[in-house]
């Protein structure tokens, strides 16, 4: 572990709602990382795709022009705010890498707004309304951890909170803590009979992998409804051993500021070694895609 990092280390998650003016959500989300700075955070974390409503509900060649290049206005606006307030972000973009070829990238930026770190994500869903597999590429970067000021960040990004893979190989990086900005929401028409059910999987998830590894989770979450999906909130930060510190509610926009001890994850993988008692030399199995097929 960086031990020369700071601790405690204070994680502002920005849970906002998002409407069509780009430059408006922009806006928001650097008056909260400012907010956020001022109430002390080292570290802010932003929703997913924040600058705009979620784009993925329909497949729509004109969204591609939400995209931007990594050092494109968003992240310069990201990098400026980072050295400003002497904040750690993480932030989400729509990222468009060349003619025809985008992903959906966080950027980390360090307190001296310097780029710490790009990540790619890796699983993209395709499901009704979150077709995200006509816009973005699997990212090609790998599971990453980044060392910044705050310590040890892996960023990873809303679907990829369902892949125990991600998360252990992310923590295997170095990550002491794992920020996913997420846009996770309920189909209206669903939510009396799967709601309660859906969010207490994504929850529960996540606590899990802060347990499994010994690191601290944190889910930034979008608000509101957008179309044809109600953005459920419930941003949150899980200890390592699991129990949330501190959640947002489900139907408004909230900041949350929530102190996390670095030397608490130390204490947990001790006492629970999982990482020590992990058998690397049985798991070659989980490189195929199901059972014992060749």
């Amino acid at each position: 572990m960086k031990t020369s990092a700071t601790n405690p280390v204070l994680v502002g998650l920005v849970q906002m709602r998002c409407v069509a003016d780009k430059a408006a959500n922009v806006e928001q989300a650097l008056a909260q990382i400012a907010q956020a700075s001022g109430t002390g955070a080292h570290v802010v974390c932003l929703p997913e795709l924040f600058h705009s409503l979620y784009p993925c509900q329909s497949e729509d060649h004109a969204n591609f022009a939400e995209a931007e290049p990594l050092d494109g206005p968003t992240a310069s606006a990201l990098a400026d705010a980072a050295r400003r307030h002497a904040v750690v972000i993480v932030g989400s973009i729509f990222e468009r890498r060349a003619a025809g070829l985008f992903h959906n990238t966080a950027l980390v930026f360090d307190a001296d707004g310097s780029r710490a770190g790009v990540y790619r994500k890796m699983h993209i869903p395709d499901d009704p309304l979150y077709y995200e597999k006509f816009y973005f590429t699997p990212g090609d970067l790998g599971f990453c951890s980044f060392p910044t000021r705050c310590g040890n960040v892996g960023p990873l990004v809303c679907w990829d909170q369902w892949f125990p893979e991600a998360a252990r190989l992310t923590a295997l990086a170095g990550a002491e803590f794992l920020f996913y900005p997420t846009a996770i929401g309920w189909h209206p028409h669903e939510k009396a009979d799967y709601g309660a059910a859906q969010h207490s999987a994504w929850e529960t998830m996540m606590r899990s992998h802060a347990v499994a590894n010994g690191v601290y989770v944190v889910a930034v979450n979008r608000v509101g409804m957008e179309e044809g999906l109600a953005f459920w909130g419930g941003s949150f930060v899980a200890g390592p051993d699991g129990m949330i510190l501190q959640k947002a509610p489900h139907d408004e926009e909230s900041l949350l500021i929530v102190e996390c001890d670095r030397r608490v994850i130390e204490t947990a993988r001790t006492h629970w070694p999982f990482l020590r008692d992990r058998r690397i030399d049985a798991y070659g199995g989980i490189l195929k895609r199901f059972g014992n097929e060749d």
